[in-house]
């Protein structure tokens, strides 16, 4: 790779694994107020496969194309703009970006990078906060819990599940998570959980009425339509339902969105009425990482509190499956497959070969899994 060059995966229009390109780009320079990082992993979330379909919110409001998906990341800090006193040129560091995460360089907002923990390495760093400040909100910043609280967590063996069973517990709630493969129960009862529904094997609802005849004071969905109405509907008084997202609106795997079957699942998509919220005394709080960003006081606050929490020990690093920068299509598959538990992320030191500017990300025309 040319001296000042840098190489970073970019997406110019919707689709499949085929859209994925990586390219060579000049190493931007930090402005007032910027660091810029040397990276050595990048998160894979399953938002960035969504900015890859076209559909993220965010990604169409702020960026459109050409765009380089990625919210997190960590790293070594190769130079600081203007102002910038808590970091400088070697620190090793982790923080969040809106998008241009998939990348050897990432140019971001001084106020959004952090001196990585030393309990982590750079793939566990890599790995951190996108889930933690999704799970960290949800929990910390949007709902008054108290010891005891009854709380049901949908994907609890995914990168958001996994680090709510964990805050849930740390706590003192009382958790049951729900895992939709066998494999995942062992894993999320080693996180801490009171109980696990493999709703592959048992009857989802049937389950969550016996373990908690009246009703929870939270359950955290991201699932969408296919279970947001029940899991409303197994609230107690006084519950609250965490909705940030909402994948059953979208395939698992393939690499490219079923349409007919996003239509049919906004059709089914529940309509929660204030007038019925109100006599039932339930609530609804629905949120996304990506549009939290500008508030730079509460992810400070949630990134203190993470921080402590692992230096302690009181939480644990998730688990973490790497593949390299230029792989970024098989893990996209990967992780559209529904089978992972933790996190994924692509490691990005420098291996790649400079010959040509462009070059179509290995396995991306690879046959559907």
């Amino acid at each position: 790779m040319p001296s000042g060059s840098m190489q970073k995966v970019v997406i110019h229009k919707a689709g499949g694994y085929e859209q994925l390109k990586l390219e060579t780009h000049p190493v931007p320079k930090p402005g007032e107020g910027q660091v810029l990082i040397r990276t050595e992993a990048v998160g894979v979330n399953y938002a960035d496969i969504c900015v890859r379909w076209g559909v993220y919110e965010s990604a169409r409001r702020f960026v459109g194309w050409p765009i380089t998906p990625g919210f997190e990341y960590s790293g070594w800090v190769e130079d600081v703009g203007r102002e910038v006193k808590h970091v400088k040129p070697g620190d090793p560091v982790f923080g969040v970006t809106l998008f241009n995460g998939y990348s050897t360089h990432v140019c971001a907002p001084a106020d959004l990078v952090w001196p990585k923990p030393r309990a982590l390495d750079f793939e566990a760093a890599a790995g951190l906060l996108a889930v933690h400040l999704t799970a960290y909100h949800g929990l910390l910043q949007n709902v008054v819990i108290r010891p005891g609280m009854r709380v049901l967590v949908h994907s609890a063996g995914g990168g958001v599940g996994s680090a709510l069973v964990q805050l849930c517990k740390l706590h003192n709630l009382h958790v049951t998570g729900v895992v939709g493969r066998s494999h995942k129960v062992e894993y999320v009862r080693r996180l801490g959980a009171d109980a696990v529904i493999d709703k592959s094997t048992h009857s989802l609802w049937d389950e969550t009425k016996r373990l908690c005849p009246d009703g929870y004071d939270l359950i955290f969905d991201a699932n969408g339509p296919e279970t947001l109405a029940q899991s409303y509907a197994h609230l107690k008084p006084t519950g609250k339902l965490l909705v940030y997202g909402f994948h059953s609106l979208l395939p698992k795997q393939g690499g490219h969105i079923n349409y007919l079957k996003a239509t049919l699942g906004m059709l089914r998509m529940p309509r929660f009425n204030p007038l019925s919220m109100t006599s039932e005394n339930k609530g609804v709080v629905a949120f996304n990482l990506s549009f939290l960003f500008p508030r730079a006081d509460l992810l400070h606050a949630a990134v203190n509190d993470l921080t402590a929490w692992l230096e302690a020990g009181d939480i644990r690093v998730p688990k973490v499956r790497s593949f390299a920068l230029e792989d970024v299509a098989q893990a996209h598959r990967v992780l559209e497959s529904g089978e992972t538990t933790g996190k994924l992320v692509l490691r990005t030191a420098p291996r790649f070969s400079a010959s040509a500017n462009e070059a179509t990300v290995q396995g991306a025309s690879a046959p559907d899994q």
